[in-house]
């Protein structure tokens, strides 16, 4: 009896300290008169990559260390520039549409940009960086099909999901493992975390028809990205010790997306209130 009784007791501790976070939300504010921000990636210092529209509704990329903004404009770019990814030397990921309408990835460093373009490929976008400058994301082959890459030193990497279309590698970590999601053949999201030689399912259990989409993979093994419930709203979520927490804005109308994150999870991403367009948020766990 005395064994069974602390069998009983450890199953009893062990689900008493099974993980539990709660999350504090605040706006991420850009310029006073900006009519929206995507706040899109954070690294472990805390400083925010993304992109605002101004009162003109011209859209530029930004960085933002605490209250330090730094507003980035490329001259390649006719419109629609934003970063997607930064890593901790700040370098940042991204792309825009060029003055022919095309897509142009690139990297920025120390305010110089890189280009990134798939060898032989219509168009890049770029939105994944990792402290070893390796660089994610997705490119359109000469028949206009998508595929997911990644660029390791000048080598590019074509990365596809068997079965599925429309493949994107969004983001990579230190270690090299990759988000990727793509659309099924019933037209539905599908994750995975790859690592370069298998893929790992990422798939909130809340999630609809519609499906998840995981966008961004710190160091320690957690997922932020998105998922889609039962009424088709986008429900944002962190994958944190095996178990997916929702992120909800409480200033959202129907729409929260996660898309950030880093090692002390702290997730950025996007929020739509009742008034329409988006807003920036940083979530931080406790």
């Amino acid at each position: 009896m005395l064994g069974v009784l602390l069998v009983l007791t450890f199953v009893a501790v062990g689900i008493a300290s099974a993980p539990h976070l709660t999350f504090t939300f605040s706006d991420v504010h850009t310029t006073k008169t900006a009519t929206e921000t995507d706040s899109y990636a954070v690294n472990n210092s805390g400083v925010i990559a993304g992109d605002y529209i101004d009162s003109a509704g011209v859209q530029h990329a930004f960085t933002l260390a605490g209250k330090k903004l730094t507003t980035v404009n490329n001259k390649k770019c006719s419109s629609s520039i934003a970063f997607y990814g930064i890593n901790s030397a700040n370098a940042a990921a991204g792309w825009c549409v060029g003055t022919s309408g095309e897509d142009i990835a690139f990297t920025w460093a120390k305010g110089k940009f890189t280009t990134i373009a798939f060898p032989k490929a219509l168009q890049t976008q770029a939105t994944g960086i990792n402290d070893k400058n390796d660089v994610t994301g997705l490119y359109f082959d000469s028949g206009s099909v998508q595929h997911g890459f990644v660029k390791k030193g000048s080598k590019y990497t074509t990365i596809d999901i068997k079965g599925d279309t429309s493949t994107d590698a969004y983001g990579i970590n230190n270690a090299g493992v990759i988000t990727v999601y793509a659309f099924n053949s019933a037209g539905d999201y599908v994750s995975y975390l790859y690592n370069g030689k298998t893929f790992k399912a990422i798939s909130d259990p809340n999630a609809g028809t519609l499906g998840t989409v995981a966008h961004a993979p710190n160091n320690k093994g957690d997922v932020a990205g998105t998922y889609f419930d039962s009424n088709s709203a986008a429900v944002g979520f962190l994958l944190h010790g095996g178990k997916y927490y929702d992120l909800k804005d409480p200033k959202a109308s129907n729409s929260t997306r996660a898309d950030g994150l880093n090692d002390k999870l702290e997730i950025v991403g996007r929020y739509t209130p009742s008034t329409g367009g988006n807003i920036g948020f940083k979530a931080t766990t406790k």
